[in-house]
This record gives C-alpha cells, sequence and structure tokens, in this order.
C-alpha cells in the first residue's frame, strides 16, 4: 500500500465522507522514516520531485553546535540521545532528529574558551597549576591585556554550565532535520531553557 501524505482519504470537518474522484499520485506519497542513529557518518541521496536532492542520514557522530550567549559555533562529537520531546523510544535508541536533546563533547568549546578569554574553564585549578605558568610565560603583554579585558567584560559563565564543563559533556538541543540535509546541527542549551530539560531530565 506504501506510505501516503494525502488527506483525501480523510474525512471532511462534519465527519461526511469525501468524493473518491482518483487514484494515488507520487507526489502525496510519504517515505520510510531515516531514524538517524549515532555513529560512522553514512548518508544516502534520495532523488525528489523537481530533480531536487534530500540528504537522508542514516548514521551521524559530529556536527555544529553553537554556543548563542558567546555568539561562536564548533564542530564536536554528539555522545548520546538524553531526552525526547515525542518519544522515550527514541532515547532508548539514540535516534537523531530535530528537537531532540543530546549531550556533546565540550572540548572544543573549552579549547576556544581558554585561547579567546585567557582563562580556564571547567578544569580542576591543582592539577594545573605548572602548566597555567608555562602558557603564561609563552604570551605577549598585548594578548594578555586583550584577554583580560575580554574576560572582565563578558568572560562570565553561568553556573550550570560550567558544571557541564568540568563533566566534559554539554546539552544541546538539535535544530536541523538530519534525514532531510544529513547534517546534526544545534545549540548549546542555556539559561531558562537549560533549567526547563534539566528538571525534565530530573523527573
Amino acid at each position: 500500500m506504501g506510505i501516503s501524505r494525502d488527506s483525501r482519504h480523510k474525512r471532511s470537518a462534519s465527519g461526511a465522507k469525501r468524493a473518491f474522484y482518483r487514484k494515488k499520485r507520487a507526489f502525496e506519497k510519504g517515505r520510510q522514516p531515516a531514524n538517524t542513529r549515532i555513529g560512522a557518518k553514512r548518508v544516502h541521496l534520495v532523488r525528489t520531485r523537481g530533480g531536487n536532492r534530500k540528504f537522508r542520514a542514516l548514521r551521524l557522530e559530529a556536527g555544529n553546535f553553537s554556543w548563542g550567549s558567546e555568539g561562536v559555533a564548533k564542530k564536536t562529537r554528539v555522545i548520546g540521545v538524553v531526552y525526547h520531546p515525542s518519544n522515550n523510544e527514541l532515547v532508548r535508541t539514540n535516534t537523531l532528529t530535530k528537537s531532540a536533546v543530546v549531550q556533546i563533547d565540550a572540548a572544543p568549546f573549552r579549547q576556544w574558551f581558554e585561547a579567546h578569554y585567557g582563562s580556564t574553564l571547567g578544569r580542576k585549578r591543582v592539577a594545573t597549576k605548572g602548566a597555567e605558568k608555562e602558557e603564561e610565560k609563552k604570551k605577549s603583554n598585548s594578548i594578555q591585556k586583550k584577554q583580560a579585558e575580554r574576560l572582565k567584560t563578558s568572560g562570565k559563565v553561568e553556573n550550570a554550565i560550567e558544571k557541564q564543563f568540568e563533566a566534559g559533556r554539554l546539552f544541546a538541543v538539535v535544530a536541523s532535520r538530519p534525514g532531510q540535509s544529513g547534517r546534526v546541527d544545534g545549540y548549546i542549551l542555556e539559561g531558562e531553557e537549560l533549567a526547563f530539560y534539566q528538571r525534565l531530565l530530573r523527573k
């Protein structure tokens, strides 16, 4: 029978059965869901109406995630799905779809933060004292001054995110549609949105 996306088979608002005046058409068909999982990148090409193309991601392991408050985006590894608003089954099977809450590797963002502000983030202070001194020696005065200025004006990270950096994993939401675009892109959760999802995860 096939998957169909037409509405001709549906009843009208009053409950009346609509007149059946034609058979199914190719432009009304739907396709199997992609069920994108985490793994070595595997993307299929789908030829669509008008010779256009869709990129059906079957396996993905990394994507571009943006850190909104800092205005920076980095390519990072997706570790796993932790929450899904539509279905818990998608969490169990680690299925990547739009609006899935995932955990991503924090390392690229930590490296950027430390290079940009010249300050450590989410590291144990005691263990890295020697390394910090070595780095300070290498930096020129102008760079140190620039970094100190940046740190003073906008180098504050909220506690909830700093704790995540200590664990090396950040919560993020997938904003792209992996089954259509073949990419898993999104943004890091912050502020009220992060608090909202953390409450749901605790439940």
